[in-house]
């Protein structure tokens, strides 16, 4: 027992360790929507799990059709949520991204892979970008380590437990169809191998994904959020500026942040040729499934958090039998521990390139007390859910952490308020950009917000605000300034 215990418990402390220094070179947090996260966390501790939502009442997110697509990774954070909540947002991102790597080396483990506790540290080694990823204090640490014990699952045929770890996933986060792409490719794996097919994968995780759907606190609000959610990133990338994420990496990019990934698949390719044998289903299901994130990545830069992972779950399936053929050689010792000599080397130089480089992309975030001055002035001047006028969708996380006194126009995803106003979007876009004059009357008569916040860099905007009478700058520091909208 005690030795079945150690060993992984041994590998979760390196990743927790690993991860730790990556995650606090800097005291501020990576992202901005971990601070909406932590503290929708603590509301949901001190309020319950379903906290009213009034915050951004001009988008699908309002009060009324608001849905938690967070749900069970909100009510993971909140053992994270007593004392300092941005030391508790770290710490959480630190053990989720541990759990995810172990999930990666329970695959290894259940599969019968040599050295499998040393494959699975080379997660620390595989890409900074990667790792940059992990360190962010959202779902997508988690979605990682629930497509690991899916496709182990998956793998082994216990579709049953599959089906329930769908159902759940569904719950934890949006990326659910994810699930849908792994039962589909095992599939497709299966039928080019072995020319069957074998709909059970499909059937039992869409069974579980559907009821997940259906049985969920939120229903039906969930199915049209999901709806609003995906449509405009497959439909029409280009109409609305989202996230940087939902962009590509150019080729440059892409090798400089992850090339031990892209080595490490290259090499496996060859391994599938040095083997002499059939590939096994395992092996074609990575493959299939790195192409399949490697297409995803080439369209936008967030699924850097799954290509670098499968792509070495890949390499390890192909070069499995090569080491199963060197154990089973009868021959020099130095030829049994020559592989597991060169890939400790491998992950030493893979970690010692990928920590620091996270290390240098995770201290340029953003001060973690940005808008804390002038979130603190809103709530101590202004009436309780009173309307503010933000000139930066993606400022909302921020002023949702230190202030939820008041309320906000746009936050999470700029095309929440696109698509529940197209109009009232547009002319929100033309006065943040300084395309309007005198834009008092407009942010009072049709946006009903007696203040504004603004950050320095809206030049444009502030000229405009400046020019009008209708507006009365009434905070500023070095990071924001707050104008008041006067009554007529």
């Amino acid at each position: 027992m005690y030795k079945r215990i150690l060993p992984p418990v041994l590998l979760f402390l390196v990743f927790f360790a690993g991860m730790s220094v990556v995650q606090f070179s800097t005291p501020n947090l990576p992202d901005n929507d971990g601070f909406y996260h932590i503290k929708l966390a603590w509301l949901m501790r001190t309020e319950g799990l379903k906290p009213d939502f009034p915050w951004l009442p001009l988008s699908i997110l309002n009060e009324r059709e608001y849905y938690d697509h967070h749900f069970l990774f909100h009510v993971a954070l909140i053992p994270f949520t007593f004392g300092d909540l941005l030391a508790g947002a770290k710490w959480a991102a630190v053990t989720f991204s541990a759990l995810a790597f172990m999930a990666v080396w329970y695959l290894f483990h259940r599969q019968r892979i040599p050295f499998a506790w040393l494959w699975a540290a080379a997660l620390l080694g595989v890409s900074d970008a990667f790792l940059y990823r992990m360190s962010i204090t959202r779902a997508q640490s988690l979605s990682l380590g629930v497509l690991a014990l899916g496709l182990t699952w998956m793998l082994e045929g216990k579709y049953k437990p599959l089906a329930v770890l769908s159902f759940f996933y569904v719950w934890m986060y949006n990326a659910f169809p994810l699930m849908l792409a792994l039962a589909g490719l095992q599939v497709a794996a299966a039928f080019i191998l072995e020319r069957r097919l074998d709909f059970r994968p499909v059937i039992w995780v869409g069974a579980g994904l559907l009821a997940g759907l259906i049985i969920n606190p939120y229903f039906p609000n969930n199915l049209i959020f999901t709806y609003h959610h995906y449509l405009p990133k497959l439909i029409d990338m280009e109409s609305i500026r989202v996230g940087n994420e939902w962009y590509p990496y150019d080729t440059g990019q892409l090798l400089d942040n992850s090339l031990p990934a892209l080595v490490a698949f290259a090499s496996g390719i060859f391994a599938l040729g040095l083997s002499g044998r059939k590939m096994e289903l395992r092996t074609l299901m990575a493959l299939l499934l790195t192409l399949f994130f490697g297409l995803m990545l080439f369209k936008a830069r967030r699924f850097v958090e799954y290509f670098p992972p499968f792509a070495l779950i890949f390499t390890v399936f192909a070069f499995a039998p090569l080491l199963e053929q060197k154990q089973e050689v009868d021959g020099p010792r130095w030829l049994t521990y020559f592989p597991r000599s060169l890939l400790i080397l491998a992950v030493i130089i893979g970690t010692m390139i990928s920590i620091p480089a996270a290390q240098g992309q995770i201290s340029k975030s953003k001060p973690a007390n940005l808008y804390e001055g002038a979130s603190d002035w809103l709530e101590a001047n202004t009436p309780k859910g009173a309307r503010i006028f933000q000139t930066d969708w993606d400022d909302f996380p921020r002023l949702f952490f230190y202030n939820t006194h008041n309320t906000y126009l746009a936050g999470l995803d700029p095309t929440y308020f696109q698509i529940y106003d197209a109009d009232l979007y547009n002319e929100w876009v033309a006065i943040t950009r300084g395309d309007v004059e005198m834009p008092s009357e407009v942010i009072r008569s049709q946006f009903f917000a007696r203040y504004i916040h603004t950050d320095l860099e809206h030049d444009d905007f502030i000229r405009q605000a400046e020019d009008d009478p209708g507006l009365r700058e009434v905070y500023r520091d070095e990071q924001a300034v707050i104008y008041e909208v006067l009554e007529r």
